[in-house]
């Protein structure tokens, strides 16, 4: 019965049982005891929420503490990962119980916005989440990145040391270029990929990238370069395994400079995987997030969203120099309604035009161009999946 059922915090001692449903949920696979020393550090930190029936953990999920990029601006952002339902309890709202007590607990820690991965747009959708962006995959010939040059450029290898300077490098293109989406990592989890010997990374002055095999191919994680000369240095030192690897896959934005350099176009079988977005706090994550230089808006908006009710309510947008702020205001005839949903489409950059059609904005039909323009941008994507 579903009164029966709780949230609770996943300890030590429920590890058992979420792996077990884990195993139901997505099939054999992984390192047990690699799995069960990462889920500790999410249970340490309050980031491993559950659902138990009685003393047993039927349902689970994490929390990832990211930091993402909107507008060349960082904002907190929840990453949630590994939702697993036990079979026998799926169809009775457990998901549901589940997601609402990773809102609050995300709500919790600070994060005015949360992100996913969705096995099921369904369940997320129900719960407020709307598409906000993609992970591109494009796949180039090696010997096209090898002849691109930048043989000026001093490049050493890097490891767990320049952690920090990868984030710092990121920031600043991610900055500069008023970025969308992408994700900031911990640092203990950068440090860690740096010295696993199965990545192989390169540092320049403005720009790095980590690459690494896979099968008889190349596969680049990130590559991140503040200039021309360094973008060539980078790519072509990946495509310097030529002689082995015909093809190099790479997780790029899809406005990457590489589109522009390589000789051949990209395979046409591109591969694109989308994520969803959700605002929890509403006037932090428009404080947060940066807007287009020169846009100015003032419009009332209506939101309702049953999940996160202090998202609900009238308030006022205001948009001028680059910085937006969301303010309690007198309900108005004229406001632009939004759900959860329309919210997070909106701040992701959809047209407003766009979620009219979809029926998921409604109202004040005089300011699209000018919220298009604030909201607008590069296309949001993501490099990483988790």
């Amino acid at each position: 019965m579903m009164d029966a059922l709780r949230v609770v915090d996943v300890s030590e001692a429920d590890l058992d049982s979420v792996w077990e449903v884990r195993l139901r949920s997505f099939g054999p696979g992984g390192d047990k005891d690699k799995w069960r020393e990462d889920a500790l550090r999410f249970i340490e930190d309050g980031r491993y929420v559950g659902v138990a029936d009685g003393d047993v953990v039927v349902a689970a999920a994490r929390i990832w503490p990211f930091q993402q990029w909107w507008g060349g601006r960082r904002v907190p952002m929840a990453g949630i990962a590994g939702v697993v339902v036990s079979p026998e309890y799926r169809g009775r709202g457990v998901g549901s119980m589940l997601m609402r007590g990773v809102l609050q607990r995300s709500v919790e820690m600070g994060c005015p916005l949360s992100g996913l991965y969705p096995a099921t747009t369904v369940l997320y959708r129900h719960l407020g989440y709307e598409f906000g962006g993609g992970r591109y995959k494009f796949s180039f010939q090696s010997s096209d990145l090898r002849s691109l040059g930048g043989k000026g450029v001093a490049l050493r290898k890097a490891g767990r040391e320049d952690a920090q300077l990868a984030i710092d490098l990121a920031s600043r293109v991610h900055e500069s270029r008023r970025s969308n989406g992408p994700l900031i990592w911990p640092l203990a989890q950068v440090e860690s990929w740096l010295e696993d010997e199965a990545n192989f990374a390169y540092v320049a002055d403005d720009g790095f990238v980590v690459y690494n095999w896979s099968e008889q191919n190349l596969s680049v994680d990130e590559l991140i370069a503040g200039s021309e000369e360094t973008t060539r240095a980078l790519w072509a030192t990946v495509g310097s395994g030529a002689s082995i690897a015909r093809t190099v896959h790479a997780y790029t934005p899809p406005t990457d400079p590489i589109n522009l350099m390589a000789e051949h176009e990209a395979d046409s079988a591109a591969n694109v995987s989308r994520w969803m977005l959700r605002l929890l706090d509403a006037p932090a994550a428009i404080a947060a997030r940066g807007f287009a230089p020169g846009a100015a808006v003032e419009v009332g908006l209506r939101i309702d969203d049953p999940d996160v009710p202090a998202n609900t309510g009238d308030w006022h947008l205001s948009v001028a120099d680059g910085a937006g702020s969301l303010t309690s205001a007198q309900p108005s005839g004229d406001a632009l309604r939004l759900g959860p949903r329309g919210l997070a489409g909106l701040y992701a950059g959809t047209p407003l035009n766009t979620l009219r059609s979809a029926g998921l904005a409604t109202g004040a039909g005089a300011v699209d161009q000018a919220i298009d323009t604030a909201f607008g941008g590069p296309t949001a994507y993501m490099l990483d999946f988790f």
